[in-house]
């Protein structure tokens, strides 16, 4: 069998619900001819950003957000990861503590001169301190500590920190110190340090917390959050700034208005009035400039992939929950639906295998990605069945390398 990537379109599927009968519209048929609002165009000085929603993952703003960057400070987001991650599956104790040996005071408390927590040199310190000291202070120390204290070195902490990206669907981010202190070996992309900010958001609510927190003290030194956005009344509770003099200067951030959670990344601007600033207004955007619009309800096919071997030609496919995009106000652009998959697929499939996902462009960008699996199992078929559809193949092939010779 040789597999392709099979796409298809959706809108018999979308259309045929009523609940997403008038959505079809907006998404596959041609636009009245419309100029865009004033209001509802926007940009940025910054030479790296996006802007997503949180529940659906819709785009609604991006500036280079797949060109790799260095993320200064806003690693650390990767470093709790790795200690939450931990705290989860039991194999770390908030109440553990770790020892700051003499690299990580040197070279991330007091005499360093950067971010610290200033934890006192061979002091013994609780994780869940050690956490709200790299949350809230930024703090160097507290990294490292975390780093020597789990895997050892902060090169073999990093190692872990990158492959927990892969596993998370990072496919571009690499890390080489748990600080996010210059290295050619760190980088990053706004679109991948947006997804890690959602994946912290949905699946640490017991930790997400401390991103808000306004003020931490530690060796009775009291230091505020270096979130400005925490301090304006845009509904933010988190997540990191960041700044060194070749990054610049940068922040992930989420803010909640009227039940909507929005998550942006901005980086690369030449002082931190400009990042407060123009991230504040990119989320004062965001809310003002869109709406929730329901795709699919829970449990409704979306589509379907063709079945190489199967007792049945091909299988249908859902999402795990409801599908919603988040489109313009009072717009009438076209959007493209697809369902794309890499098939046919084998026979058997059970039921909930992941096959694929549903893709949403707006131009040339995708504005929504959801993974699909399918909804029903399916048996390998008879031999007859598979004799068949070894043979269509063979002639789907042949047809496929005519065409690529002519």
């Amino acid at each position: 069998m040789n597999a392709a990537t099979a796409c298809s379109t959706v809108a018999r599927r979308l259309a045929a619900p009523a609940l997403a009968g008038a959505l079809a519209l907006a998404l596959l048929m041609p636009a009245r001819a419309q100029l865009p609002k004033k209001e509802d165009t926007f940009n940025i000085s910054a030479p790296y950003a996006i802007l997503i929603d949180y529940d659906s993952g819709t785009v609604l703003f991006e500036k280079n957000a797949d060109q790799l960057m260095e993320p200064s400070s806003m690693a650390k987001l990767m470093t709790v990861e790795v200690v939450f991650r931990a705290l989860n599956e039991k194999k770390l104790n908030p109440e553990d503590k770790f020892v700051i040996s003499e690299h990580a005071w040197r070279h991330g408390g007091a005499p360093s001169h950067g971010s610290t927590m200033y934890a006192a040199i061979h002091s013994r310190v609780r994780v869940i301190d050690l956490l709200q000291g790299a949350i809230i202070q930024s703090g160097n120390d507290a990294c490292i500590a975390m780093a020597e204290g789990m895997a050892g070195s902060e090169a073999r902490f990093a190692e872990i920190m990158t492959q927990q990206a892969r596993e998370l669907g990072l496919t571009k981010s690499v890390f080489a110190n748990p600080t996010g202190l210059p290295d050619p070996g760190t980088r990053v992309t706004a679109r991948e340090l947006a997804k890690l900010a959602q994946h912290l958001i949905r699946t640490y609510p017991e930790y997400y917390r401390y991103f808000g927190e306004r003020e931490f003290t530690w060796n009775r030194i009291r230091q505020t959050n270096r979130n400005p956005l925490l301090a304006v009344n845009i509904g933010a509770d988190g997540l990191k700034t960041g700044f060194t003099k070749q990054a610049g200067y940068g922040i992930v951030a989420s803010a909640v208005q009227n039940g909507l959670r929005l998550i942006a990344v901005t980086n690369g601007f030449k002082d931190h009035k400009a990042r407060a600033d123009e991230t504040k207004k990119l989320l004062e955007w965001g809310f003002r400039a869109f709406e929730s619009r329901p795709l699919f309800a829970e449990g409704q096919t979306i589509g379907d992939a063709r079945l190489y071997g199967g007792a049945q030609g091909r299988v249908p496919l859902v999402a795990k929950g409801s599908v919603r995009l988040l489109v313009p106000r009072n717009s009438n652009e076209r959007l493209l639906a697809r369902v794309v998959y890499t098939g046919p697929v084998r026979a058997p499939i059970e039921k909930g295998q992941p096959i694929g996902a549903l893709k949403v462009w707006r131009g040339e960008h995708v504005v929504l990605e959801v993974p699909l699996q399918a909804s029903e199992a399916v048996e390998r078929g008879s031999l007859s069945q598979r004799a068949f559809d070894a043979a269509t193949e063979l002639v789907i092939n042949l047809f496929r390398a005519g065409v690529q010779k002519l």
